[in-house]
């Protein structure tokens, strides 16, 4: 390690926990502890911390806020994006009927199915499940397989609408087919919502407004990637009704229904009979330094210029890219835009001429010292891929010493 970086991480809160710092040249994963938050949002979340505040109130104000940048009725910060679908999802089993949100996540006799393309599971729909739902896959991902060109179509969604059905999950991505605007459509005449998963979709900023803009019911945006916001946060954004159903089940609610006073623009007390007992939200809880946070940096979001944030990350690919031309049994270069609209860099790793392979380099950067953690979605195709987003300054000339190091060692 040189002695600045050395220095940095010791000097750190990490340092003095015994915790080794890593450089993230991969991007703004749970798994690395996500991004590096503007010192702006820290100070908001600092100084939250130093009140208490009613946290309903301070979730009406976020449903304001939030409203206003997506162009939804309402919405709501939760703990990280899955939170928001594991609530979102306890919404549309539940409604506001507090007997249905006291018994999840037991569906037993209540409608309780989702229905999902099945080229569209994933390891994070098990958050719907949590909610106590069942998913119905359909459509057959023939286009994934090598066996045809075809996908999951909108009849075939339809089909799968039954009396148990209470919801459709949507994981938004690029390639994601049929296109959403279709399956609203058709799940609007059958009076059933349509859930997004759009947890890493920004950039770009449009994204915010997108997708309840063709009609999606509910969406739910990581917190603690792109939009610059606390790790463990997340947005949860759509219809009215079912932001203050995830909120009942989410709040704690030890109180009297009488002395309740709810800020109206996030729950219409009327519509209630009583108050439920703390929901199946109230593992994911999220504190009011999150909330802040959150809106914190939802705000910076929107305010910044974003061309000049995408031009900052690709000089540092370009300046890594540069450090790494030259070097035997490797190509490189700059992918100004990938699938997110985020640029990379891609190392192709020559395994017969190195003898060994792009994981073999990932597994080293990964265990040297400092360690350098890379974007390891490609090595199939023998590509190192590595990341700006997530640098700070003076990342970039260690990333380039490290993997230099690596391969020069072995030549």
């Amino acid at each position: 390690m040189s002695p600045d970086a050395e220095r940095r991480s010791n000097e750190s809160i990490y340092g003095r926990l015994g915790v080794p710092t890593i450089i993230n040249a991969s991007g703004p994963s749970t798994r690395l502890s996500g991004g590096i938050m503007h010192p702006e949002v820290a100070e908001a979340m600092a100084e939250a911390s130093q009140w208490c505040v009613d946290l309903g109130e301070l979730q009406g104000r976020a449903c304001e806020l939030i409203a206003e940048a997506t162009g939804a009725e309402a919405g709501y910060v939760t703990a990280g994006a899955a939170a928001g679908l594991m609530l979102g999802t306890a919404a549309c089993l539940a409604g506001l009927d507090p007997a249905r949100m006291n018994r999840l996540p037991d569906t037993t006799g209540m409608p309780n199915e989702v229905i999902i393309a099945r080229s569209q599971r994933n390891m994070y729909d098990h958050a719907v499940l949590q909610a106590g739902a069942k998913l119905i896959e359909v459509g057959i991902p023939d286009r994934f397989s090598g066996a045809g060109v075809r996908d999951a179509q909108a009849w075939e969604y339809e089909a799968a609408i039954g009396e148990r059905t209470v919801a459709i999950l949507y994981v938004a991505q690029g390639h994601s087919e049929p296109p959403l605007t279709k399956i609203v459509q058709m799940a609007h005449r059958r009076d059933i919502p349509v859930i997004v998963d759009a947890a890493a979709q920004l950039p770009p900023a449009g994204n915010l407004k997108r997708f309840i803009s063709e009609g999606a019911d509910l969406v739910a945006f990581s917190g603690g990637k792109a939009l610059g916001g606390p790790q463990a946060s997340g947005i949860l954004a759509g219809r009215r009704d079912l932001i203050q159903s995830a909120a009942l089940q989410q709040l704690d609610h030890d109180t009297y229904f009488e002395q309740w006073s709810p800020p109206a623009n996030l729950f219409d007390k009327s519509k209630l009979v009583g108050f439920p007992p703390s929901g199946i939200g109230r593992a994911a809880k999220c504190g009011k330094e999150e909330i802040v946070g959150l809106l914190t940096a939802l705000r910076l979001f929107l305010e910044q210029n974003h061309e000049d944030v995408h031009q900052r990350w690709l000089a540092s690919c370009r300046e890594i890219a540069t450090g790494l031309e030259g070097l035997a049994g490797t190509t490189v270069n700059v992918m100004e835009l990938n699938s997110k609209g985020i640029p990379e860099v891609h190392l192709k790793v020559d395994q017969a001429k190195l003898g060994f392979t792009a994981a073999d380099l990932i597994k080293r950067l990964q265990d040297g010292n400092p360690s350098v953690h890379a974007n390891h979605g490609r090595v199939r195709d023998g590509l190192v891929v590595f990341g700006s987003t997530c640098l700070k300054p003076g990342d970039v000339v260690i990333v380039i010493e490290r993997v230099r190091s690596e391969l020069c060692a072995q030549s």
